[in-house]
């Protein structure tokens, strides 16, 4: 979607229940995903919690808890004025920026599999790149706001955001996290395309970033080799394929309408993460083509909603909610889309999250709180007056 610049024209207004229809849309597509969540990190979490010697429920009593927390969290950021987050920017930065670099400070930050991405807070680990990026997309929306008068008359507005983004990539890799850079960097070109960037510095951009990923893989052995063994797993089955074969074998098994719940075999120690990273593979094998359908549907709608909500603020003039708005549904649309490819073979294996589905805790209460924010942005644009187009 591209939001236009702020020029007033004729155009009419939208229908008036299109967007109190996005709003419900909105939450009850994000409510049916939620309670599916919940019952697939049962599903697939019970044979691994039992294999290691513990509760079968545990992963479930933990994914509950979070939901709950995720729900309180979206309550009280859908009650937060906009206006307030864009004030705020540059702090919100600072914090982003603090979360980053707590995490690769020893004592602090919590390495597993050779990744120190984790904060310690006690009864919990936070994986700090979570809220962080959620910080982030709302600074990049601020600055989008405040220099959108100048984007088109001056060369070099968008060098401060590309310096923060820059430190703020070097932090992540260090982690490291290159998914999360991805995704982030998805999301900031998507935002200054709807901010009316020029074709020219937009595509210098992107061949700015593509360059840089490229270099990222090719100078990294173990990225280099998940990239050739994606393009052929069935040369390296029991190696660093083996976890791509298995997703392919749990999914190709599902058929039409799937073993049935509970009854998934590619969970038994098979399928490595098949409650976070692959519980798409699991849901498939279980609930066969006819819950992929769903689950795309589920996606589709909830993305659908997030743009029709960027595009009715855009039509009020607000566009620090346009912008933001605009920003978080990319991010969810690229983190799907990366997740569901990975699942299918179709990109090479990154560690992210199927958003509202895979066990988490950090990203299901960043996800929540995203989706507060959707709805606050609607629900203010809503309520801001009809002849307020633009």
């Amino acid at each position: 979607m591209s939001v236009a610049r702020p020029v007033p024209t004729a155009r009419p207004a939208s229908p008036a229940l299109a967007l109190p229809g996005a709003l419900q849309v909105l939450l009850a597509a994000a409510a049916v995903l939620l309670v599916l969540g919940l019952v697939f990190v049962a599903s697939a979490s019970m044979p691994y919690a039992q294999a290691h010697g513990g509760d079968p429920y545990h992963y479930l009593v933990r994914q509950t808890i979070y939901a709950a927390l995720g729900l309180g969290l979206g309550t009280i950021v859908a009650a937060t004025p906009v206006g307030l987050w864009e004030r705020h920017a540059v702090a919100l930065l600072a914090g982003a920026l603090l979360l980053l670099l707590a995490v690769l400070v020893p004592g602090l930050g919590v390495e597993v599999n050779g990744a120190r991405r984790w904060l310690d807070l006690g009864i919990v680990r936070l994986q700090a790149s979570e809220p962080a990026r959620l910080l982030l997309v709302l600074y990049v929306a601020g600055f989008l706001f405040r220099r959108q008068a100048t984007l088109l008359s001056r060369a070099g507005t968008l060098a401060p955001l590309l310096a923060v983004l820059a430190l703020a990539a070097v932090l992540l890799l260090a982690e490291p996290d290159f998914g999360a850079v991805v995704v982030l960097a998805g999301t900031v070109l998507a935002m200054c395309f709807m901010a009316g960037v020029p074709l020219f510095a937009f595509l210098g951009l992107l061949s700015a970033l593509g360059g840089a990923f490229w270099l990222l893989v090719a100078l990294s052995p173990y990225r280099l080799q998940r990239l050739l063994a994606f393009q052929d797993p069935w040369t390296d089955p029991f190696g660093d394929s083996y976890q791509l074969v298995q997703s392919l074998i749990a999914i190709g098994s599902g058929g039409w309408l799937g073993r049935g719940l509970g009854e998934g075999v590619q969970k038994m120690s098979y399928l490595p993460e098949a409650h976070t990273d692959f519980i798409f593979a699991i849901l498939a094998e279980e609930l066969g083509l006819l819950g992929v359908v769903l689950v795309l549907g589920l996606f589709s709608a909830l993305i659908w909603a997030g743009l029709a909500i960027a595009d009715a603020a855009a039509r009020r003039q607000q566009w620090f909610g346009a912008y933001l708005a605009g920003g978080l549904t990319a991010w969810l649309a690229l983190q799907v889309t990366i997740n569901l490819g990975v699942n299918m073979g179709l990109l090479p294996t990154k560690g992210l999250t199927l958003p509202l589905l895979s066990y988490g805790g950090s990203s299901l209460l960043v996800v929540c709180a995203m989706l507060g924010l959707l709805w606050r942005v609607g629900w203010e644009a809503a309520r801001a007056p009809a002849e307020a187009q633009a």
